[in-house]
């Protein structure tokens, strides 16, 4: 048995200096990943700082129409937020649609945005893994990858990134705010996930010690016109084979606006930024929808074993799209195919 210590902080500054002076040391909250990764000896910290007495759970709109998040909120408290329902319900059905009723009750905001990935090769400590351990390779490329990415993959790491609502939030053009030992910053969400590369292990650009704060959601009235579709191997508790977070602003048929970002396809939270470019000011017929699916997919770059995530990612796309598009309003999607 490895001995572990324990420290619990009752303020953000303390928590960030026990962190970011030890590099043995890592935060606790929700505990729903860390202590599996423990468990299964992919994690080796000697110290777990706990973080859930700082002040960092509120749930706030702003005046404009926005939406601020306290990074130790708790899932199934976003997703019950009436101004979150409200304001931005593909948040709310990517929250309930990313996890058990008891996994949601204890995880939070801030450490479902860190989670790690769930790729088996990852999770095993005798397998080589370049997440795990640089420049040992990666077992998922030759292994089993039915459910690895096609987008935004290197030779180095395929494997997806597992947060539901990190796809929404990154529809929406959010920022992630944080504490760290050189003080406050702010991060697109974009910017905040990071491809593999030739540096797999590195997943986000925090420093050892910077704290996840808060959330920030800007005000995006066709937000409230939104969805999030996920398609996966059974109904409940399983993680997106494919997912489409969207939101669609649509004037006499045409598109005026729309925010689109992909799960389960990619190595970070997927923006659709070709769909969107190509959608902008076309017609709300299937036959454009199509082509903004074959636009975003065009640079997939499958395994034999997750060709299919391809065709199945466009036919996702288009669902979500007639799902919108049609003008009867939000709806969330769930485990069959489209």
């Amino acid at each position: 048995m490895r001995p572990i210590t324990y420290l619990r902080a009752t303020d953000t500054a303390t928590a960030v200096a026990a962190v970011s002076t030890d590099p043995t040391s890592d935060f606790l909250a929700g505990g729903t990943t860390e202590v599996d990764l423990l468990r299964q000896n992919v994690l080796n910290p000697r110290r777990l700082v706990d973080i859930n007495d700082l002040p960092l759970t509120g749930i706030e709109g702003t005046p404009d129409g926005g939406l601020r998040i306290g990074a130790l909120a708790r899932m199934s408290d976003v997703a019950a937020a009436p101004v979150v329902r409200e304001r931005f319900p593909l948040i709310a059905q990517a929250l309930e649609l990313g996890a058990s009723a008891q996994l949601r009750n204890m995880a939070s905001m801030g450490g479902n945005l860190l989670q790690r990935v769930r790729c088996s090769y990852f999770r095993d400590a005798e397998s080589a893994c370049n997440k795990r351990e640089p420049g040992t390779g990666c077992s998922a490329i030759e292994g089993f990858s039915r459910g690895h990415a096609v987008l935004g993959t290197s030779e180095h790491c395929i494997a997806t990134h597992p947060s539901d609502v990190a796809v929404a939030l990154t529809a929406l053009d959010t920022r992630v705010h944080t504490l760290g030992p050189n003080g406050e910053r702010a991060y697109p969400v974009d910017d905040f996930f990071l491809l593999p590369g030739d540096s797999p292990h590195r997943e986000h650009p925090l420093e050892h010690g910077e704290l996840i704060t808060g959330i920030e959601v800007p005000a995006m009235p066709l937000a409230r016109h939104s969805l999030y579709l996920k398609v996966r191997d059974r109904e409940s508790y399983e993680f997106a084979l494919v997912s489409v977070a969207l939101a669609l602003s649509v004037m006499n048929g045409t598109i005026a606006d729309v925010r689109m970002a992909l799960g389960g396809v990619a190595t970070k939270p997927w923006r659709a930024r070709r769909a969107e470019d190509f959608l902008i000011g076309a017609a709300t017929v299937r036959d454009n929808f199509a082509l903004a699916a074959r636009v975003e997919m065009a640079d997939a770059r499958p395994t034999p074993m997750n060709a299919f995530k391809v065709e199945l990612a466009q036919r996702a796309i288009v669902r979500a799209l007639d799902t919108l598009g049609d003008g009867t309003g939000p709806g969330a999607g769930s485990g069959s195919s489209p």
